[in-house]
């Protein structure tokens, strides 16, 4: 539904409201969010996010833990989690395969989705190299282009979603730093096509390397990426390339295994 047929449909607005703390409660992961960090994050007064989550506390969306008052997803979020899983989720079929990318390098592996203009991080996998990035886990969420999965996904969209993203996502590079302004994004997809795989050379924490691939429907739609993180010194310019062709690998295996459980 589009901006403006939503906003002639009565409760929309609270829907909306409720809709994004539900992201960022998810998002934050087994820590839990505050009240103001979330009032902050979700652009709402902290009266209107308190009635809003004591709301969904009482439909089991979320939960408070008692000791610390933090909020975290609720028991009902992780029962219609596994209804939607049937259709959505393609875990099951990629677990092997994270596990084994992360065996395959000795770095992070991880699958992430796209949901509308973000990627949300679904599986985890540690490699044995004992020093790790913990940019990700599962839960976790970016938009599109930032971290490498969603910068892998983006740069292999049509052209025209592509520009629809930049018109609707002016303030990347404000939140994110100017490596993420349009033109500099831009040349980082182009690279990305062509190389096959996306690299975030410590854009988002210094010193945190990631290579990302797509993953793709039956259709040929990329709704998914497997990617890779670890420490700088890991992912010198002689290894990448061998990452990124292990990484491709182990993407054109799961989007093989997506195309044949979809026939």
């Amino acid at each position: 539904m589009d901006t403006a047929s939503a906003s002639s449909v009565p409760g929309a607005q609270a829907i909306a409201r409720a809709a994004a703390l539900l992201r960022l409660v998810t998002g934050a992961g087994d820590t839990g969010s505050t009240v103001a960090d979330l009032a902050r994050r979700a652009g709402l007064t902290r009266p209107t996010t308190h009635r809003l989550l004591t709301a969904l506390h009482h439909e089991g969306l979320v939960d408070q833990d008692e000791r610390t008052g933090r909020w975290m997803p609720g028991p009902e979020l992780y029962l219609m989690g596994t209804v939607a899983a049937s259709r959505y989720d393609i875990t099951a079929i990629a677990r092997d395969i994270v596990r084994s990318l992360a065996v395959r390098t000795e770095e992070s592996a991880f699958l992430s989705v796209r949901r509308g203009d973000e990627t949300v991080c679904l599986m985890r996998e540690d490699g044995a190299f004992p020093i790790r990035s913990f940019v990700l886990s599962e839960g976790t969420r970016f938009p599109l282009g930032v971290a490498s999965a969603g910068l892998a996904i983006l740069s292999f969209l049509p052209p025209h979603d592509v520009d629809a993203y930049f018109e609707r996502h002016p303030e990347l590079p404000e939140r994110f730093g100017g490596a993420h302004a349009e033109p500099r994004l831009r040349a980082r997809l182009r690279e990305t096509h062509a190389r096959g795989f996306a690299l975030n050379p410590g854009l988002i924490v210094s010193g945190s390397f990631g290579l990302g691939a797509a993953v793709f429907t039956a259709s040929g739609h990329p709704q998914w990426a497997l990617s890779l993180t670890g420490v700088e010194f890991r992912f010198t310019p002689e290894r990448i390339p061998e990452l990124g062709r292990t990484l491709l690998a182990h993407a054109h295996q799961l989007s093989t295994r997506v195309a044949a459980s979809a026939r």
